[in-house]
């Protein structure tokens, strides 16, 4: 498997022109020429394409270092999605189906992601965030854009299973101020997805010069704030999505708030006592018991 650090961008492969055969750079002048093409290839495809052997291709790949063609295309993938822009993702939604077409190939998109990431994925280091998340006395949760979504949807979660969660806006200076003055042994969640807004990598910069604990959940190793990161969780993607592809990371979430719960215990169940209490006694929740007596 590609060492993390040697992840495949055009400059890398570039960098490894000279030492390629001569079939070989066809295959790499036409990948960087034609990164947005490329990535939807087949073996086969690519092979026709550029005029050479499907064992070509094969060990193409191979000589790049990676285990298969299908991480190869991954690695592809990520530096793609990166890349584009709205309105060429916009070009890329509206290219095939409408209707319950467009319908099959979403669900089926999204049901490809769950399973390449329950494949992929390390449970230890699932582990090791719960271990985080139980053991940190307080946790900052920061998104922006549209990961604000998920991370507000993690932060109010975890509310429900433990206390001292503080949930952050990347956008809002503040945020700041919080890590700031947040205790030591503070963990800081950063949830980040295509295309990575500025500010979140500024504050992971941050909480990194400050000495706390960073998990990063994001959606692709690609992520810039990986490198300031204690612990990352991937949450990959075989398409490039439209606007992002929301399932696997709020799976993700939904296990580490099960899982949490699952530790806690009596804890919990105090926890989740007081909190019922309040919203009883401040008729925050609809009560059908409370309905039916109402004239």
């Amino acid at each position: 498997m590609m060492d993390q650090n040697n992840r495949l961008t055009m400059k890398g492969l570039a960098a490894q022109h000279p030492s390629l055969t001569p079939k070989a750079r066809i295959l790499g002048e036409y990948i960087v020429n034609h990164p947005r093409k490329a990535v939807f290839m087949t073996t086969k495809e690519l092979a026709n394409t550029c005029q050479v052997s499907e064992a070509t291709v094969v060990r193409f790949v191979s000589q790049l270092g990676y285990e298969g063609y299908g991480a190869f295309q991954q690695a592809l993938r990520d530096f793609v999605d990166r890349e584009l822009t709205m309105l060429e993702r916009t070009d890329l939604a509206t290219t095939s189906g409408e209707g319950m077409e467009r319908l099959r190939r979403v669900v089926s998109e999204e049901m490809d992601n769950l399973k390449l990431f329950f494949e992929s994925v390390d449970l230890s280091t699932l582990q090791k965030a719960i271990d985080y998340l139980s053991k940190s006395p307080a946790v900052y949760i920061i998104g922006s854009r549209v990961s604000y979504t998920f991370a507000y949807y993690l932060g109010w979660s975890l509310t429900k299973v433990r206390s001292g969660v503080h949930i952050l806006k990347g956008s809002d200076s503040t945020a700041i101020d919080w890590l700031t003055i947040s205790e030591p042994d503070s963990l800081v969640v950063i949830i980040a997805t295509s295309r990575y807004p500025n500010e979140l990598i500024r504050l992971g910069r941050t909480a990194r010069h400050l000495d706390r604990k960073l998990l990063v959940i994001t959606d692709s190793s690609l992520c810039p704030l990986t490198q300031f990161a204690h612990l990352s969780l991937v949450a990959p993607a075989k398409n490039i999505p439209f606007i992002g592809s929301p399932t696997t990371i709020a799976c993700i979430i939904n296990y580490l708030v099960l899982e949490l719960a699952g530790r806690d215990g009596d804890r919990l169940k105090d926890h989740q006592g007081k909190l019922e209490q309040a919203y009883r006694e401040n008729d925050v929740l609809f009560n059908l018991r409370r309905e039916e007596i109402l004239p």
